[in-house]
């Protein structure tokens, strides 16, 4: 092999992979999953996390209850379980992570994987924010200080307890809660006073830092340190607890909510379809949204993850499992959720539209409120906080991965000290989540939240598709799949071409349309954002996949010309796993498909 000897063991073929060491360079090869499983847990680990629970619902009963499924499970066909196989194959063949692998596949694609890095790094500043709200909440709980059910706190000023029918005034003054004053529900005033600390912060008066926040993201991003601190070989181990608890949790609240009066209700509410919505264009753009925000595709993690795969490892079987739990797991987490928003609604005599909500609304307010009054309520608030904590902190470890590996690929001789480079992606992304702690916090998460797991991913999803697809070549890729085993017959082989090549390009220009023809600016609350503020979202989108033409510049200025600029690199070739040993029911003549597709003019 090119780079050095390399030995390898039998049980790579099966995608157990040992480390290895390159002799030539004395530096460690890239190390693999100790197990196919290991890729799975991680796989449902990362797809499978807090938009399940607080997002899916919602949009669910937003868009015709039952009917919503419809739509989803097209998307998921069309949308979804292409572009993941797609990622997954690109990984897996090249053993390489986003920024070598689209280097490799034409030189017109280098900046590609610059853009999923960008994304993914984005995502993972902000998105631990929320893993620290969960971890505050999951330790108040522990504690027993349940106070987001009382008016009577420091921190309250106008607020409405909904079952008590009290309305406080600065937190001592009662009187009836039908007076003609605005009301804030007394978990709504506790989130927002309490926790985000808001008071009157604005993008002009960013307002105090809250240390308890503060406190909560350090410890947060410590125990994603530990968690991946030695890369796959230790977060393969700590995934069959994050992606499997989960579910533990989450069947324990709906058993607990389907026995709440008023849970019915709910249930009914969240499935009864409304056909007539199927008509609607916003119901389609919806469910395409809510494909790329669950999934998680087009950001460059699961390239990575797939890079530690074994060249023979059924990522085709994987993809399909994980697409489907994923699916199955939002369906599943809104029984949990609008049975017990059900029996909220029974409690107060309201509908259930008006205690409904999604995001923070609902993991933060609304759920929040209805568990004080289930029996032994401190018991199921560390399990709600602790599942959402679990399922946020899950899905981090992919990103934290997709950071480190596009720097040891680029500098292979840090994987000697792959605890540094964690270490270091940690503290970085620490430093970077500071301002979210402070008053206005608030505003910069939402204007990160709102502008970079938008419309910029979907165009980075086209152009992965285009890369391999019309630059790469349909078939090339056809061969490879066959090279690395994957035994797919005709009707397989004409779904993944039609959907590759023709049906997941314009699904995502079609989603792209959607999303501007409905496009509203940035706003918190009834807080609208200032111009400034707005203008610096779509910087925040911009910079997202503007390396994508500087990388087309810089091919340029390498002297890639017409055809060059399309044509694989060297570098584009089977991974170093792929010859030794391989499956006993493969041909020694496929197996050789998987170099001869590299011979290039």
């Amino acid at each position: 092999m090119a780079g050095g000897d390399y030995t390898m063991n039998p049980s790579e073929a099966n995608g157990k992979v040992p480390a290895q060491v390159n002799t030539s360079t004395g530096t460690p090869e890239k190390a693999a999953w100790g197990r196919p499983l290991e890729f799975i847990l991680a796989c449902l680990g990362y797809a499978v996390g807090l938009g399940n629970v607080w997002r899916f619902p919602y949009l669910a009963y937003r868009n015709g209850g039952g009917a919503f499924l419809i739509p989803f499970f097209l998307m998921m066909m069309l949308i979804g379980l292409p572009l993941f196989f797609l990622e997954l194959y690109i990984g897996q063949y090249t053993s390489l992570g986003p920024l070598k692998a689209f280097e490799a596949i034409a030189p017109f694609f280098s900046g590609l994987g610059y853009c999923t890095l960008v994304v993914i790094s984005l995502i993972s500043v902000y998105y631990m924010i929320i893993v620290a709200w969960t971890l505050f909440y999951t330790i108040v709980s522990i504690a027993g200080n349940l106070d987001w059910g009382s008016c009577e706190n420091e921190f309250n000023t106008d607020c409405y307890e909904p079952y008590d029918g009290r309305y406080c005034l600065n937190g001592t003054e009662t009187i009836p809660w039908y007076s003609n004053v605005r009301r804030t529900i007394a978990a709504e005033e506790y989130y927002t006073q309490r926790v985000l600390g808001r008071g009157d912060a604005t993008w002009e008066n960013w307002g105090t830092i809250q240390w308890h926040l503060v406190g909560c993201l350090a410890l947060a991003w410590f125990v994603a340190f530990l968690c991946v601190i030695k890369g796959v070989q230790s977060a393969g181990k700590v995934v069959y607890f994050t992606a499997l608890f989960p579910y533990v949790m989450l069947t324990a609240l709906l058993i607990r909510g389907v026995t709440l009066e008023g849970a019915r209700d709910g249930i009914v509410f969240y499935l009864t379809p409304d056909w007539s919505t199927l008509l609607d264009a916003r119901v389609w753009g919806d469910a395409a949204s809510q494909i790329f925000y669950s999934f998680g595709v087009a950001c460059g993690s699961l390239i990575t993850l797939a890079s530690y795969n074994g060249f023979y490892n059924n990522c085709h079987f994987d993809t399909i499992f994980v697409c489907f739990a994923n699916f199955l797991t939002s369906v599943y987490a809104g029984f949990a959720i609008f049975s017990v928003l059900g029996f909220q609604a029974e409690l107060m005599g309201v509908q259930i539209d008006d205690v409904a909500e999604q995001g923070p609304g609902l993991a933060f307010v609304a759920y929040p409120e209805a568990l004080l009054q289930m029996p032994i309520p401190q018991f199921w608030s560390i399990l709600f906080f602790l599942m959402l904590f679990i399922l946020g902190l899950g899905s981090q470890f992919a990103g934290i991965e997709a950071i480190n590996t596009a720097i040891v690929d680029q500098w292979p001789q840090f994987r000697k000290r792959y605890w540094m480079v964690t270490a270091t992606t940690c503290f970085c992304c620490f430093i970077l989540g500071i301002p979210m702690c402070f008053s206005g916090g608030v505003y910069l998460f939402t204007l990160l939240e709102w502008n970079t797991a938008s419309w910029a991913i979907l165009l980075i999803g086209l152009a992965e598709s285009a890369a391999v697809a019309w630059s790469y070549g349909i078939n090339r890729a056809m061969n490879d799949l066959a090279a690395m085993n994957m035994k797919l017959n005709a009707v397989l082989r004409f779904y993944w071409k039609a959907t590759w090549a023709v049906v997941l390009p314009a699904a995502s220009v079609a989603v792209v349309a959607f999303i501007f023809s409905d496009w509203t600016a940035p706003s918190y609350a009834d807080y609208v954002f200032p111009l400034f503020a707005d203008i610096l979202g779509w910087l925040t989108a911009i910079s997202t996949i503007i390396l994508f033409p500087v990388g087309v510049g810089w091919a340029l200025y390498k002297g890639y010309r017409g055809k060059e600029l399309f044509t694989p690199t060297e570098d584009w070739k089977p991974s170093s796993r792929a010859l030794s040993n391989p499956p006993n029911d493969i041909s020694s003549d496929t197996n050789q498909t998987a170099y001869d597709n590299v011979a290039y003019i």
